[in-house]
């Protein structure tokens, strides 16, 4: 067992949107804390928890068996109250009572956000990337997104199934509010007719209209479209391809389907990964830190330099998916 002169207790909470493999990496955060004789603190409802003090004491036994679990053992919430100076000095006075040397939140920015606010208050913060729109510009990757595109992925196969069979077109809204990743990837992965996404300016009949007429001038007789939630409604788009083709399209919003299941192998190991250097951090007295994947090693970065960067939509998947969409689907 490793030993740490100064930090004795740490606090890991997660916040916002759950992903696949949040309980991987509670489960690693606990273990590695363990590992360097520093006890873990589980605050539950993410920061809603740290002002109430809704927590409970974590060992390695209590995570047993929860790294194949999808969602949350801690639960999470987003906090209304915790946007205020008075809520974050709540959570900061929780800190102090429990003997907090540092916070470990798993989420996405603004469950980092958060963090910087605490940290004003004087407590010690990392941040571990969990989000399923992998839409963390200082990170190549976040938790839970592996799972919630091979989520997508095997339901757009299924409905690919039926399509074939009666010669049909299918408009697939996925998550992605702010971002497209999830769909530009799933897009890929299906060999998709059509995918719009929100960092990109959508034409209807550029974008939807000619790739329908150039795959069926093409030989095709049935069409897939997947839709970015942020890019447009899959409804409305249904009813456009309706009105100009004449066809009759089956729409499918996938929801919140994608943030559940089993995590990929993946998403573990990436979470353990994470985990592992959060705790790492906080022992080695780092503060306002975010881990990062980059380039297959794990670093830590200021979170108010993650938090600055813009992540755009990869503009070399995007020219694959050009040559792509309305030739082959």
């Amino acid at each position: 067992m490793a030993q740490d002169s100064k930090v004795k207790r740490i606090g890991v909470l997660t916040s916002g949107g759950d992903a696949p493999g949040m309980n991987a990496a509670i489960r690693s955060v606990v273990r590695a804390a363990t590992f360097r004789g520093i006890e873990c603190i589980g605050i539950r409802r993410g920061y809603n928890g740290l002002i109430s003090g809704d927590f409970i004491q974590l060992n390695a036994e209590s995570v047993a068996h929860i790294i194949n679990r999808g969602g949350t053992m801690l639960y999470t919430a987003r906090s209304e109250e915790f946007r205020t100076l008075e809520g974050q000095q709540k959570a900061a006075a929780t800190c102090k009572l429990l003997g907090l040397d540092g916070i470990v939140a798993i989420g996405g920015d603004g469950s980092f956000r958060g963090l910087v606010e605490l940290s004003k208050q004087g407590v010690s913060v990392v941040g571990v990337p969990a989000t399923i729109d992998n839409d963390i510009v200082c990170t190549d990757y976040t938790i839970g997104y592996d799972t919630a595109a091979n989520t997508a992925v095997e339901a757009i196969d299924r409905l690919r199934d039926t399509m074939q069979s009666h010669e049909r077109c299918s408009v697939v809204e996925v998550m992605g509010r702010n971002a497209g990743h999830l769909a530009l990837y799933v897009g890929l992965a299906t060999g998709a007719t059509a995918v719009l996404v929100p960092e990109k300016g959508v034409d209807f009949e550029r974008d939807v209209i000619e790739r329908i007429r150039a795959a069926r001038l093409a030989g095709n007789t049935h069409f897939m479209i997947i839709v970015a939630e942020g890019a447009g409604s899959a409804i409305e788009i249904g009813k456009g391809i309706h009105e100009e083709l004449g066809l009759d399209p089956r729409v499918t919003i996938l929801g919140h389907i994608q943030r559940g299941g089993t995590p990929s192998a993946r998403d573990r190991v990436m979470a353990t990964r994470m985990g592992y250097h959060a705790v790492q951090a906080l022992a080695e007295g780092k503060t306002n830190r975010v881990i990062c994947a980059q380039q297959g090693k794990m670093v830590d970065i200021d979170i108010l330099e993650g938090l600055s960067m813009k992540k755009t939509i990869s503009e070399q998947q995007y020219e694959v998916l050009e040559a792509m969409t309305g030739i082959d689907s």
